[in-house]
């Protein structure tokens, strides 16, 4: 079955572009606007979502975090392909729950391979990874990308849910920012050390603050406490 994308750009000739590539490489492609159509558009159920920053109606931040509120659609890999180029609106991306953030102009075959790498992540469970992670009050459900607090459904964005998930099945290891990027976000993908503080404080905000369960290494990393 074909895998289906959502692309999002208000620059005709660059959707006509990609559009051509991307079905050249075996995908099912629909196209929209503006923001306002895009969301109307992913009644679709894309399984991945590729998103302009600076378009009219409303801008791709807006998209991005209407879909993230979207039930269903909280875990749906979604790539930012702008070219606004500063950190502050990368971070800005990642924190509103996009998998990943490029820049502009792209040439097709690292966009389609950038495309693969978060489709494969997207469908990737993990052999050894355990089905549901719970801790006290926490459960962390990997079968259905769900956190429940004190038996309460809270929403975390694919990386966040990955990142807590990684940490949280590696009890008591300490990991680096470096080691963390590589194996939450992938070596495929150009991220900063700073994405993963950003990632840290958003998953601490949402977990009970009675218990802290992700420590700060300092000068090192971070490690999920061990309660074995």
């Amino acid at each position: 079955m074909k895998n289906k994308i959502l692309l999002v750009d208000d620059e005709r000739d660059i959707v006509e572009f990609l559009q051509y590539n991307l079905i050249h490489e075996g995908f099912d492609v629909v196209i929209a606007y503006d923001g306002k159509e895009a969301l109307s558009k992913i009644s679709s159920k894309p399984d991945l979502i590729i998103l302009d920053i600076m378009m009219p109606v409303l801008d791709g931040y807006e998209v991005c975090r209407r879909i993230r509120d979207t039930k269903g659609f909280e875990n749906t890999p979604i790539i930012f392909l702008t070219a606004k180029a500063g950190e502050y609106d990368e971070i800005l991306g990642l924190e509103l729950g996009a998998s990943d953030y490029i820049q502009k102009p792209i040439s097709p075959k690292k966009l389609i391979a950038r495309v693969n790498s978060n489709l494969r992540k997207s469908d990737d469970k993990g052999d050894a990874a355990k089905a549901k992670i719970e801790i006290g009050p926490l459960v962390i459900d990997r079968e259905q990308y769900i956190v429940y607090i004190n038996g309460k459904e809270k929403i975390f964005p694919r990386k966040e849910f990955e990142l807590l998930y990684y940490l949280a099945n590696n009890p008591g290891k300490v990991f680096s920012r470096d080691a963390l990027l590589k194996d939450v976000w992938g070596t495929d993908v150009f991220v900063v050390d700073r994405t993963v503080d950003v990632h840290i404080r958003k998953i601490r905000e949402k977990l009970d603050k009675n218990f802290d369960l992700i420590e700060t290494i300092k000068g090192v990393g971070y490690r999920f406490k061990n309660f074995e």
